[in-house]
C-alpha cells in the first residue's frame, strides 16, 4: 500500500491525476463520495462530471493561453482532452463537449484501467501517511474542508460559483431566434452556426434589466461572504454594476446579423450554445444566476424567442472553496506541513475545467515520480501549465490571492524578441509565447521518458 497513490475526489483534476499516474505504472485508488454523498451541483455519480458550462473555451493553441493549455494536455496524453475531443460539439472557435457521454467515457475508461480502483465513500480527515492527492474541487465536503482549515491554521478562502440554465431546444421560437457564431467564426457551416441568438431592442433590454434587478435572489447563510470570481459572475451581479454591463458582456450584439431582420441592428443579444450532441439542449451563454427558480423562469422568458422556454435545468449558486496556495503549497504541489499530501484542481486556486484538469495532470505525474523513486521538475515556467503552477505556488501575492484562469499575463516576457508591444504586436507576441511554450513543454515530457 505504501506505493499506492490515493486520490480524494473524482472530478476533472482527480480523474486526470489518476490517469497520468496509472499510465506511468502506479497503482491508484480514487476515493469518490458521490453518489453516496450528494452535492448541490452534481446530477450523477460519474467521474469527471461537468457541473457548470460545457465549454473548454478557446481551442486556438497559437493565439490563446487556454488553447495552448489544451495543446499541452494533449501532448501529455491527458484523458480529459481525449474525451473532450471524442465528444466535442460545434462551438465556433471554442471547444464545447457533450457533457454526459464525456463524463461517462472518462468514468468507464478509468474503471477499466488495470491500475485504477474506485472506492465510494466520504473521506473526512487528512491522512496521516501514504501518498495522497486531494482534488475535491469547489464542493469539498464540510468535514474534509474543516480538517484542511484546521491543518493549515487559516480560514479557507471562498467565493460563490453560479450555474447557467439549460433550455430544451424545441421550446425556442425560431421565428425570432437564428443560428450564427459571432463574426461567422469557424471553418465549417456547422461551426459558423454553432450559437442560437435571441435579439433585444433597447426597450426590451431595459425591461429585462429592471426585472433582473427586482427578482428574488438566493440569500447567503449567516457568516457566508459573497465574493465572486469575475469569470463566473451571476448576471444579476453584473447588472448591479451598471445597466449597460451585460450589453458589453455576454449580451453584446457585435458580429451578428439577424437573418429574420437583416437591416435591423439588435441592441443586445442573448446567445445559447448546444449542450449535447443531439442539439436538444442549449445552455444560455454567460447566464450564471443566483435568482430563485420561480423568478428565473419569469425573467428568462422575457428574452425574445424564449417566451415559452422549458428548462432542463435552472441556474443555481454554490460555495467554492480554495486554498491560499502561495503560502501553503510547495512547487511540487505538496502541503508544506504534510508533504505526503498534494493538492490539485480548483481547490488550489485555479479556475476553469481545463486549468483544474491541468493541475491534476501535474500532481499525478509528480506523485507517480516520487512513488517510483524519481524526481522530476514541475512543468517549465514558460509553458501554460508551468506559468499557472508558478503563479499559484509562489508567483501570486498571498494577501490578495484569488482564483486564476490561465492567461498570457502569467508568462515571462519575451527577451530580445524584437516584437512590438501593445495591441499592434499582440498576434506576433502570442505566437512567440506559444512557440516557446510548446518547445519547452516537449523537452519536459521527453526528459521523463
Amino acid at each position: 500500500m505504501e506505493n499506492t497513490l490515493h486520490i480524494i475526489g473524482g472530478g476533472m483534476a482527480g480523474s486526470e491525476a489518476a490517469w497520468q499516474a496509472a499510465q506511468l505504472g502506479v497503482k491508484v485508488i480514487i476515493h469518490e463520495m458521490r453518489p453516496a454523498v450528494e452535492t448541490f451541483a452534481h446530477q450523477t455519480g460519474n467521474l469527471a462530471e461537468m457541473v457548470c458550462s460545457n465549454s473548454f473555451r478557446s481551442d486556438d493553441s497559437e493565439q490563446n493561453a487556454v488553447g495552448l493549455l489544451h495543446w499541452e494536455m494533449r501532448a501529455a496524453g491527458g484523458i480529459i482532452m481525449a474525451s473532450a475531443d471524442k465528444h466535442r460539439l460545434p462551438a465556433g472557435g471554442a471547444l464545447a463537449v457533450d457533457r454526459e457521454p464525456f463524463a461517462q467515457w472518462v468514468n468507464d475508461t478509468l474503471h477499466a484501467h488495470p491500475n485504477v480502483t474506485v472506492e465510494y465513500g466520504e473521506i473526512t480527515a487528512l491522512p496521516e501517511d501514504g501518498h495522497w492527492i486531494i482534488a475535491t474541487g469547489p464542493l469539498t465536503s464540510s468535514a474534509l474542508g474543516a480538517a484542511i482549515a484546521q491543518e493549515t491554521g487559516a480560514d479557507a478562502l471562498a467565493f460563490f460559483d453560479a450555474i447557467a440554465p439549460i433550455v430544451y431546444a424545441e421550446s425556442i421560437n425560431m421565428d425570432v431566434a437564428w443560428m450564427q457564431s459571432r463574426y461567422d467564426k469557424g471553418e465549417t457551416e456547422e461551426e459558423q452556426k454553432a450559437y442560437l441568438n435571441c435579439p433585444m431592442s433597447k426597450a426590451q433590454y431595459e425591461a429585462f434589466i429592471d426585472a433582473l434587478l427586482a427578482a428574488d435572489k438566493t440569500e447567503f447563510h449567516e457568516g457566508e461572504t459573497a465574493g465572486y470570481f469575475d469569470g463566473c459572475l451571476p448576471i444579476e451581479v453584473m447588472a448591479e454594476r451598471g445597466r449597460e454591463t451585460l450589453r458589453f458582456g455576454p449580451m453584446k450584439p457585435v458580429g451578428l446579423t439577424n437573418t429574420h431582420k437583416p437591416d435591423e441592428k439588435a441592441y443586445a443579444v442573448v446567445q445559447l450554445r448546444r449542450d449535447n450532441a443531439l442539439g436538444t439542449l442549449l445552455n444560455i451563454v454567460g447566464f450564471q444566476t443566483k435568482m430563485k427558480y420561480g423568478a428565473q423562469t419569469e425573467v428568462l422568458r422575457m428574452i425574445p424567442g424564449l417566451e415559452e422556454a422549458r428548462f432542463a435545468r435552472l441556474g443555481g449558486i454554490h460555495r467554492n472553496t480554495f486554498l491560499n496556495s502561495p503560502t501553503l503549497l510547495d512547487d511540487q504541489m505538496r502541503l508544506k506541513s504534510r508533504p505526503n499530501i498534494r493538492f490539485a484542481g480548483q481547490i488550489t486556486g485555479v479556475e476553469g475545467y481545463v486549468e483544474s484538469a491541468a493541475m491534476g495532470l501535474l500532481a499525478g505525474r509528480l506523485a507517480a515520480a516520487e512513488i517510483q523513486g524519481r524526481t522530476i521538475e514541475t512543468a517549465p515556467q514558460n509553458s501554460a501549465m508551468g506559468a499557472l503552477i508558478h503563479h499559484i505556488t509562489g508567483g501570486a501575492e498571498a494577501k490578495t490571492f484569488q482564483p486564476m484562469n490561465v492567461n498570457f499575463g502569467l508568462f515571462a516576457p519575451l527577451e530580445d524578441s524584437g516584437i512590438k508591444g501593445g495591441r499592434r504586436g499582440r498576434k506576433d507576441r502570442y505566437k512567440a509565447y506559444t512557440d516557446r511554450a510548446k518547445g519547452e513543454f516537449n523537452q519536459w515530457l521527453e526528459a521523463q521518458s
